[in-house]
């Protein structure tokens, strides 16, 4: 989302200058986090101007497709999120206002779209969960050799006939006692 900071000038004369528009953040899917997709969001707010010093508040809103902790199915993420960002045009810029977060703006053009991905990336939820009880395409439950059993089920114990021998000998151990 690419703004001219003169557009934001002659805009936001009497009035802050407003937007509204859908961006693509598809990039998030490629990084190294649990996206698996994400759709276009949805970008509106209002810009201010004062001096040399812009103020944006705006609200990121959109779905997300995040791995559910214990399936691995897509769960959907809707999301919103509200953001405030300032950016400044002065030539002073310094360690006072990199410590405020207050960014730079080099050249003409603002482009917002790093600033709405890096507030997605820090909504990323630690963990989701499907709502359904057994979906499909989920975690399987047993596999080759191996079986998942939850605490409610009492499994039978199961000797291995190889090991039939030592068995005996533990016993004779407790008759000697």
């Amino acid at each position: 989302m690419k703004l001219t900071l003169s557009q934001i000038r002659k805009n936001a004369v009497n009035k802050p200058f407003e937007f509204d528009e859908m961006v693509n953040v598809s990039d998030l899917e490629t990084m190294n986090n649990d996206i698996r997709e994400i759709k276009p969001v949805r970008v509106h707010g209002k810009a201010d101007i004062q001096g040399d010093q812009f103020f944006f508040s705006f609200t990121i809103e959109g779905e997300m497709i995040l791995p559910c902790a214990r399936t691995l199915v897509d769960v959907p993420y809707p999301f919103s999120i509200k953001a405030d960002e300032i950016f400044t045009t002065s030539s002073y810029y310094g360690s006072d206002e990199a410590e405020h977060e207050i960014h730079l703006i080099d050249g003409e053009v603002l482009d917002l779209t790093p600033y709405i991905e890096e507030n997605i990336i820090l909504e990323i939820p630690f963990r989701v969960f499907s709502n359904e009880a057994d979906p499909e395409g989920g975690a399987p439950s047993q596999g080759n050799g191996w079986e998942f059993v939850s605490e409610d089920v009492k499994v039978e114990k199961t000797i291995d006939p190889r090991l039939r021998k030592l068995e005996s000998l533990l016993e004779n151990k407790k008759k000697e006692k």
